[in-house]
């Protein structure tokens, strides 16, 4: 018991180092039932508010970010140092306190604020509590997600005020009590659409992931995908990729995923024989694409949908060839390192029995019930709580899982705290947003990247991924999302790209932050579990994942693989096909093995020949195919000339 308690704790102090939303008060004394009951309160709140209807989006918005800025404010501390002080000082209760009357002052006052303030003017007392709701939202947001978005909100605002002195990209600019009365009072800013998402169907999918994991079916997700690969070549690492990419989908962290995933997965790819820093990268880039992978992609399509006018149902079926050639990418890494390593799967008696799967396979229902719900039409908010009261009845099914009426108010507290970080984020994100619309920002930022490429289209597309990269650094995903959505897409948007095209690009871009060094929390996180360098593990996953560095590209430029244009059966397929060719040949120039080492020459030609077959052009693939082809027979004739290696020897 004592050895588990200890891995228990190093796995939160992990959390709490890589990622923010982990570095939370663990000793608070009586002020615990406090957190209980308002935690419990508000999940509640959510609850009933998806079964009978939101309130309007003013007052729905205020009593969710009310809660969620009290609540960071009674768990978080004001140094990530002082989580395990006991109780609550006083001056974090006076925060807690006010940050509910900042928000709380919107729902008094909703009907002067939005009819008679518009008119005849805000009053003092109405612009110093706009004034200390965005600075309590900003510190906020510091203590649960981190410096990177609140540096980039200050920024924005000082552009706001400021915006007469800027030179090329200016504007008249703002006095300070009309820009904090638009940031807080209108529904453009904080209570914009990510806050608004984030009251509705966000924090219920958040809440839908806290029940799976309280059901095991994180646990089973791993076992299911050992049983299917652990048998092959490299499957350990396999299966590490397969469960993490299912798991990481409910979340929108993928620190949090890298770490969650990676305390059960890392030590067992190291036992297998890969090398720490790859077993590190293995799970940092299948967890971060968890967040790309559909039904709910980290929670950012719900914004998507709103942003670009595509019902969600349709975006997350629009997601999935990208999903699926990611994580093909990643999966190929593997293998093809495993065979450069000599590395076998697990023997049968080590892997999961399939008759205590079969015991189990209703944990797969809560899943399944989503993914139907979504397809044939229904609301994500319909959708989200059939599943979670379908998890919550099938908790009761087996001892272990069952909770008591105190682990499940415990549960409604725990899904509130989990939601804590992406409320913050989509608050502050909405500052952001807020700025660029008031300000016109977006066009002129978007000129700016056009007049930089010359209008040349392909450097478009390349300044673009590389303002995502940096604007998504440090920032969670549907936050990454939304500052990207609102300051790089419209670079896109001025040529002729479907609009959807142009977000998922963003969308990918901000994601793979976490993975690209020299940021990299994701890896960064990985390497703290396997003991490994971690820019090495970063620089490792970024070639592991380098499907999500190339395909936005191909999307862009032929929209097929998102089934626009031309997408009948017959082309889809066929692109399809010539992608996930593209992708082996692409991993193994990456990793450089293929059916045996591969040299200079034949690594260049293997990337060249995957690029082509990549891009979903018939004439083009089929260069890209015979590259391919040549270099396949090369090494297959090298391999039967020299004899087996110690992996082929071993493997049938």
């Amino acid at each position: 018991m004592a050895a588990h308690d200890n891995k228990e704790i190093d796995k939160h102090e992990l959390m709490a180092k890589y990622d923010k939303e982990s570095a939370f008060r663990t000793n608070l004394g009586a002020w615990g039932w406090i957190t209980l009951i308002l935690g419990g309160a508000l999940t509640i709140f959510q609850l009933y508010t998806a079964f009978r209807g939101a309130y309007v989006s003013m007052i729905q918005g205020a009593i969710h970010l009310g809660a969620a800025l009290c609540l960071v404010y009674l768990l978080y501390p004001i140094k990530s140092s002082m989580t395990k002080n006991r109780g609550v000082p006083w001056y974090d209760a006076l925060l807690a306190i006010a940050a509910l009357f900042t928000n709380y002052y919107i729902i008094y006052n909703y009907e002067r604020l939005i009819n008679e303030a518009i008119i005849f003017g805000f009053t003092y007392l109405d612009q110093i509590v706009a004034t200390a709701g965005i600075i309590l939202l900003l510190e906020a947001t510091r203590r649960v997600v981190g410096l990177p978005i609140v540096i980039i909100a200050i920024v924005a605002l000082l552009y706001g005020l400021l915006g007469q002195y800027i030179p090329v990209i200016g504007h008249a600019g703002y006095d300070w009590p009309t820009l904090a009365t638009e940031m807080f009072y209108s529904s453009s800013s904080i209570f914009g659409i990510p806050i608004q998402i984030s009251s509705t169907y966000i924090y219920l999918f958040l809440f839908f992931g806290v029940i799976l994991v309280k059901t095991n079916i994180g646990q089973f997700f791993n076992d299911i995908a050992l049983r299917l690969t652990g048998r092959y070549t490299g499957g350990t690492a396999k299966a590490a990729v397969a469960a993490s990419g299912l798991q990481g989908m409910v979340s929108g962290s993928s620190v949090a995923n890298t770490v969650g995933s990676g305390s059960f997965t890392i030590p067992m790819m190291k036992n297998a024989g890969f090398k720490p820093h790859f077993a590190a990268a293995s799970e940092a880039s299948a967890s971060t694409g968890g967040q790309i992978m559909p039904p709910i992609m980290g929670a950012a399509a719900f914004i998507m949908a709103s942003y670009t006018g595509i019902p969600y149902n349709e975006i997350i079926v629009i997601a999935i060839i990208p999903a699926v050639l990611y994580f093909a990418g990643v999966f190929l890494g593997t293998h093809f390192e495993a065979r450069k390593q000599g590395i076998m799967g697990l023997k049968k008696e080590e892997l999961p029995k399939t008759k205590n799967l079969a015991k189990r396979i209703d944990l797969f229902l809560p899943l399944v019930i989503i993914i139907g719900f979504l397809l044939v039409g229904y609301t994500p908010t319909y959708a989200a709580l059939f599943a979670i009261g379908t998890a919550f009845v099938i908790s009761f099914f087996r001892k272990e899982t069952r909770m008591s009426l105190k682990g499940t108010i415990k549960l409604l507290e725990e899904g509130a705290r989990t939601a804590l970080p992406v409320i913050a984020a989509c608050a502050t994100a909405g500052i952001i947003a807020g700025t660029v619309t008031t300000t016109g920002l977006g066009p002129k930022i978007a000129g700016g990247i056009i007049d930089l490429a010359q209008g040349q289209f392909f450097l478009v597309m390349f300044f673009t991924m590389i303002a995502c990269i940096i604007l998504g650094m440090g920032l969670p995903t549907t936050a990454n999302y939304v500052v990207t959505a609102t300051m790089a897409a419209p670079a896109l948007l001025a040529f002729d790209v479907p609009v959807i095209a142009v977000h998922m690009f963003v969308f990918y871009f901000g994601i793979v932050a976490d993975i690209t060094p020299p940021v990299c929390l994701a890896a960064y996180a990985g390497a703290g579990i396997a003991g490994a360098n971690p820019m090495k593990a970063g620089v490792t996953a970024v070639k592991l994942a380098i499907a999500a560095f190339i395909i936005p590209y191909v999307f862009v430029s032929q929209p097929i693989l998102l089934l626009q244009g031309d997408a009948n059966v017959l082309n889809v397929s066929i692109a399809v096909v010539t992608a996930l060719l593209g992708m082996a040949s692409i991993s193994a120039a990456m990793i450089g093995h293929f059916v045996s080492k591969v040299n200079w020459l034949e690594r260049l030609l293997l990337f060249a020949g995957g690029l082509l077959l990549v891009y979903p052009a018939y004439l083009i693939s089929l260069v890209g195919l015979a590259i391919f082809g040549v270099v396949a027979v090369i090494q297959f004739a090298r391999n039967k000339k020299d004899g087996p290696g110690p992996q082929e020897a071993t493997t049938s």
